[in-house]
C-alpha cells in the first residue's frame, strides 16, 4: 500500500462531499422498538468517514515513509521507505475541536536509547 501527496489531498477534497452526500440521502428503515442493525451500521459508516478524513490529514503531515506510512515521493533508490527521524520521531495524536473545526495536532517527541531508529533495508 502506498500514497502521495496529490492523491492524499484529492481524498481530503472528495471526503467532505461524501459525508455532505451521506447526510443527505441516508435512509435508516426500522423503529425505535428493536435494536436496529441500520441505524448501527449507517453509524459506522459516518464514522468512517470521518477516520478517513483524519487519516489524510495525519499522512500529509508526516511527510516521509516509514513502515506503514509509506509516501511514494519518500523512497530510497531502491525503493525502501525514506525514514526523516529528525522531524518524525514523534507520537501524532489529533484534539477534536469541535464540530466544523478542524482537529490540532499534538506531537510528543520519542526518545530511543536502547533501541536506535535506522533505515530499513530488505537487501
Amino acid at each position: 500500500m502506498s500514497r502521495h501527496e496529490k492523491g492524499l489531498r484529492e481524498a481530503l477534497q472528495k471526503i467532505p462531499e461524501l459525508r455532505e452526500q451521506f447526510w443527505r440521502d441516508v435512509r435508516v428503515p426500522g423503529n425505535e422498538e428493536d435494536f436496529n442493525q441500520s441505524l448501527e451500521r449507517a453509524g459506522r459508516v459516518a464514522d468512517f468517514l470521518e477516520f478517513a478524513e483524519l487519516m489524510c490529514m495525519d499522512a500529509l503531515e508526516r511527510d516521509e515513509s516509514a513502515g506503514a506510512h509509506f509516501r511514494e515521493e519518500h523512497q530510497t533508490p531502491d525503493g525502501e521507505a525514506l525514514r526523516d527521524d529528525e522531524r518524525h520521531a514523534a507520537v501524532f495524536a489529533w484534539e477534536f475541536q469541535g464540530d466544523g473545526q478542524l482537529p490540532k495536532l499534538q506531537r510528543e517527541p520519542l526518545h530511543f536509547e536502547t533501541v536506535h531508529l535506522t533505515q530499513r533495508s530488505y537487501k
